[in-house]
């Protein structure tokens, strides 16, 4: 991916490097990681970054189209339908596999969440790499994971509008099920330290008429990150209904979570969007179903429940019912991008392109990136825990 300061990261980073950069993302956030921590960060070409940068833009314009938002709308379960749904999320994650295409690297898109992902803990994870080149040979300068021109203070201000709002912290919380057991806790942990804003379960609050408290404090604001397929698992009783009337600001709103979501590849048209299919849109067994595509539920996180080689009979297996909730899309081939130090085979690459949208901003704003290195069969932590160079990661681009 990228000639110039690939070879000199790979000449100078050591297994002591590593360890420091290890122990000190954990000393700051004051946590262990239960993820992996890959290696390496992965270093943007300008050329392949204007294509990501292009790409996400494009995408997330046409999923804002308003025809098109709400035939998206129909994702929502009447279930878990919450009122007071604004115009547009105010996070959404637009995820690209970096694939080969004749004598060039391109992005094409995996997955979208309108959703949180790792706001703040991607803030430190730079950082934390910054230090660690410091002491590198052509690498000790000035990085940056952020887009649209932001820079470390501008981001951090950004990301305060969008999860706090106008609010006191104490009267916010980034609410998720058994916060400490969460795999994410580690941004948990950053939300905390960077904005004050403290990870709670939502069956410790409690409802007085339409209101939600912690404690004597009204809760103002909730910085939503309940995945509703664990909720739905764990059959969490909660104190409230998602389809009450409640006096609190959603960031993002519940339903974003079904709106913008595998649910809405199919409604895109770009060159970077492989093309997918609702299985109720089928008509019979695509050719070379097995070797050319996936079969992805469209609501679940982590590659839970995607066949990467399906067949007819997988098709087939699935209820009528259900069949709306499932998709099949063109098999993507991750190209081994990543040069690797070890010696080992090249390494696959993931890029999540990371838009912020406060309140009062009438567009999302592409803001950060998140990158996941693999090895494995796909992305996820399971499919890769024999290997090294893989794990969680960013991506950085010089500004000195």
């Amino acid at each position: 991916m990228d000639p110039h300061f690939r070879p000199l990261f790979n000449e100078q980073i050591t297994p002591e490097r590593y360890a420091w950069y290890q122990r000190e993302l954990s000393r700051r956030l004051d946590t262990p990681f239960e993820f992996r921590l890959a290696e390496s960060p992965l270093f943007l070409p300008d050329d392949f970054k204007a294509q990501l940068v292009d790409s996400a833009k494009a995408i997330v314009q046409q999923l804002s189209d308003p025809v098109r938002l709400e035939q998206m709308k129909a994702a929502i379960p009447a279930q878990w339908n919450t009122p007071g749904m604004d115009a547009l999320p105010n996070f959404t994650q637009v995820d690209f596999a970096v694939v080969r295409e004749g004598d060039r690297y391109v992005p094409k898109l995996i997955e979208l969440q309108g959703f949180p992902s790792l706001t703040a803990m991607q803030l430190v994870q730079r950082d934390v790499w910054r230090e660690t080149m410091r002491s590198m040979e052509g690498l000790d300068r000035e990085w940056s994971c952020w887009f649209s021109g932001l820079d470390r203070e501008s981001f951090l201000e950004l990301a305060r509008r969008t999860i706090v709002g106008d609010h006191d912290p104490a009267e916010v919380i980034l609410m998720d099920l058994e916060p400490r057991q969460q795999k994410t806790y580690p941004d948990f942990a950053a939300t905390k330290m960077l904005f004050g804003v403290d990870a709670v379960d939502p069956t410790k609050l409690t409802k007085r008429g339409n209101q939600l408290f912690r404690g004597n404090t009204q809760i103002k604001r909730i910085y939503n990150r309940v995945v509703f397929d664990e909720l739905m698992k764990k059959n969490v009783q909660l104190p409230f209904d998602y389809r009450e009337e409640l006096d609190v600001e959603w960031a993002p709103h519940p339903n974003w979570y079904w709106v913008w979501s595998k649910y809405s590849l199919p409604f895109l048209d770009h060159p970077s969007v492989p093309k997918a299919t609702f299985v109720s849109d089928l008509r019979g067994v695509p050719e070379d179903f097995a070797s050319r595509y996936v079969l992805k539920p469209l609501f679940s996180f982590a590659g839970g429940g995607v066949n990467v080689e399906p067949t007819a009979a997988d098709l087939a297996a699935i209820p009528e019912n259900e069949r709306g909730n499932w998709m099949v899309q063109e098999k993507i081939e991750y190209a081994p991008a990543l040069v690797a130090a070890d010696g080992g085979p090249g390494v696959k690459i993931e890029i999540r392109m990371m838009f912020l949208r406060p309140d009062d901003e009438p567009t999302p704003i592409l803001a950060q990136n998140l990158v996941r290195l693999s090895r494995g069969k796909m992305l996820g932590v399971d499919f890769n825990k024999l290997f090294t160079w893989v794990g969680s990661s960013v991506a950085l681009s010089p500004t000195s």
